[in-house]
């Protein structure tokens, strides 16, 4: 894969335009590693309790083969504004969209796995430009978008100390950079836990946070649902429920298990883009809905979006680099981080579990929104940008100069 970045002046802190140039040698070769893959047996179960079934597979390798068509995706991203800058001796990549309206608020937005930022390309435009889908010009944003490293088109760390809370750094880095001195931050999946730790080291011009995976389990609640101990008494109905949901989660998160103990070990989805794919489909949170979409059943997201996604994985070769932020992460994933920030959050009723309004009022004690909404999940900007932006758009109101 050829990525252009040109580089404006020598100096580390330069920022650079980047485009997207996939050759069609790469191309060429993605289509016959698909179509010569060798495919394992039919699973011996008639559900979803062994992977990714055979069929579903089967069907997702003669679309990508046959009829997906990547310069779609590239046109896309390319379309929008995109920059390669160095931060602490890694090239971080980020798309850069400025509203036309005046006094706009500047935010980052931080996808996670499996999923980067051509997941979250529907949400730019109603974002920047509210007045064209539904909001007001004082909804506006000026959004900046970066790929976490060793993701997508950032660099990939050759040595270790490139967690959550290192990146949350980095970003803080990157506003100022862009001369951003007031801006907020949104993120999902591990998004969410680096926004959660950059609200916790309070860069000064951060002024606050939106989250859709909030981090508010309490430390000792969460103890016991890994030990499958009996749970405290007096729980409210939304904390139970909360605790259900993540006694189930729990038992699903083989993978990240892997990732955080063997990243390097993870040959196979570097060499084999059908393996990558049923890799990513694979994820527990949001497999049903990725088996209806590539059978062909109506969803919120389209087979051409995950081969977007999957694809971009693919020609980044960043498959196993994206894994190596399990392993470097120290911290627990829902559990508080210490934001002392206003921040606003919104629960998705798919998402891993439902936040209740009283642990995310203990974890945040500047809590300035907060709606349970009517459908979405894990990807929530992916799936249900419309929502998601909606949602963004009052979590930050309280904000606005």
């Amino acid at each position: 894969m050829k990525a252009i970045a040109e580089q404006i002046n020598s100096t580390p802190s330069a920022v650079r335009p980047f485009r997207v140039e996939v050759s069609e040698a790469d191309l060429s070769d993605l289509r016959q590693r698909i179509k010569a893959t060798r495919m394992p047996e039919k699973e011996p179960v008639a559900d979803l309790s062994q992977g990714v079934p055979l069929s579903t597979i089967e069907k997702l390798r003669r679309y990508w083969a046959n009829e997906y068509d990547w310069r779609k995706c590239e046109a896309t991203l390319n379309a929008v504004p995109n920059f390669v800058t160095e931060i602490d001796g890694l090239d971080i990549h980020f798309i850069h969209v400025r509203s036309k309206h005046e006094n706009a608020l500047p935010i980052i937005v931080t996808h996670g796995w499996p999923y980067s930022v051509a997941a979250l390309l529907k949400i730019i435009e109603p974002l920047t430009n509210p007045t064209a889908h539904g909001g007001t010009a004082s909804d506006a944003f000026h959004v900046v978008m970066p790929s976490i490293p060793g993701y997508g088109f950032s660099g990939k760390p050759a040595s270790t100390g490139w967690g959550p809370e290192r990146i949350g750094r980095a970003w803080a880095v990157l506003m100022n950079r862009l001369s951003y001195t007031r801006y907020v931050a949104q993120g999902g999946d591990w998004g969410a836990i680096i926004t959660d730790l950059m609200a916790a080291q309070a860069p000064p011009g951060l002024i606050g946070m939106h989250t859709n995976m909030p981090g508010v389990v309490p430390p000792e609640i969460d103890k016991l649902l890994w030990a499958g101990s009996p749970l405290p008494t007096g729980l409210s109905a939304n904390e139970k429920l909360a605790c259900d949901m993540l006694a189930v989660a729990y038992k699903k998160v083989h993978y990240a298990f892997y990732m955080a103990s063997r990243p390097q070990t993870l040959y196979g989805i570097a060499d084999s883009p059908v393996g990558l794919a049923a890799w990513m489909v694979d994820f527990p949170f949001g497999l049903d809905m990725m088996v209806r979409i590539i059978d062909g059943l109506p969803e919120s997201l389209t087979r051409d979006d995950l081969l977007d996604n999957c694809t971009l994985y693919w020609l980044t070769n960043t498959g196993v680099s994206s894994s190596r932020l399990y392993r470097e992460n120290t911290f627990n994933y829902f559990s508080p981080k210490g934001v002392n920030i206003p921040v606003a959050v919104s629960v998705f009723p798919d998402e891993i579990y439902q936040a209740p309004r009283s642990w995310a009022e203990k974890a945040y004690p500047k809590l300035i929104h907060y709606k349970r909404v009517a459908k979405g999940g894990h990807f929530a900007a992916w799936e249900q940008p419309t929502i998601f932006t909606e949602e963004v758009r009052a979590g930050f109101r309280p904000l606005r100069a």
